[in-house]
């Protein structure tokens, strides 16, 4: 991960209200024949005393759960909106251009759970996810025989995180000037683009 000062300022609070908003992450690990394996969940975000952990499920008898068994230590990435940016919104124009992102990258030990802390992780996640208390679609309005069968194909997992690392990149190395041209130009451009300046006001503390 590329870290400089610009761009690695953001407090721990900032980084886990980061992981919260961008919750679906994708873990990677080493599979059994030494090479990267990776997949990509929607995680719950706990702190407990002091530690943080990450929690999900994935599907049972898949590469990366063999991985998983085999070697615990794993990397969780979350990324959030990212552009690129133009060097022609600089002075001078004739350099080079580079990449605005935030992403956060979460090291841990992960290690699997039983079918009771599944049954309440899955009970959590949906109440998470599915905003609406009174739809069809909420864990309480599933038949028990339902969540009982589904269960059997997946497993709960719980990441112990080690370390947390980040990335704010929003040119936070420019003058006040070329930001507000790039966050110009960037509320012009696609859905995408326009996500992208949303953030930059945010890291850069614009009213």
């Amino acid at each position: 991960m590329y870290q400089t000062n610009h761009f690695s300022s953001g407090s721990y609070a900032d980084l886990l209200a980061f992981m919260e908003d961008h919750s679906f992450a994708t873990i990677c690990g080493i599979g059994m024949d030494g090479f990267p394996v990776a997949t990509h969940v929607p995680l719950l975000v706990e702190q407990r005393h002091d530690t943080v952990y990450l929690k999900g499920h994935i599907m049972r008898k898949q590469l990366h759960t063999l991985a998983f068994a085999d070697h615990n230590k794993v990397l969780a990435i979350f990324n959030g909106p990212h552009t690129y940016i133009s060097a022609k919104m600089y002075e001078p124009q004739n350099t080079a251009s580079t990449w605005n992102y935030s992403t956060v990258h979460a090291t841990g030990e992960i290690q699997f759970l039983n079918d009771q802390d599944l049954y309440h992780l899955l009970e959590k996640l949906t109440a998470k996810y599915e905003k609406d208390p009174a739809s069809p679609a909420q864990f309480q309005q599933m038949s028990e025989a339902y969540i009982q069968s589904n269960m059997k194909a997946i497993v709960a997992f719980e990441i112990k995180v080690t370390d947390l690392k980040h990335v704010f990149k929003w040119s936070q190395n420019k003058s006040v000037d070329i930001q507000d041209k790039i966050i110009q130009n960037l509320f012009n451009g696609t859905l995408e683009d326009q996500l992208a300046a949303k953030e930059m006001i945010l890291r850069l503390n614009k009213p």
